[in-house]
């Protein structure tokens, strides 16, 4: 194997590794209410204070 091949291995195995660690943070009972509490962030507008919106 070429050093790519070892290279693309590794990543994807880091990768695979990394969002089981996210699934298992994101669904784990207790972080319910952390998650659920900045649900709508993305889309509340009151946070946004640019000056070019006012």
């Amino acid at each position: 194997m070429t050093p790519n091949d070892w290279v693309g291995l590794i990543m994807t195995v880091v990768v695979f590794f990394l969002m089981i660690a996210i699934y298992v943070y994101a669904l784990h009972p207790s972080n319910r209410k952390k998650l659920e509490a900045q649900r709508f962030i993305p889309l509340d507008e009151d946070r946004l204070d640019t000056e070019g919106r006012k």
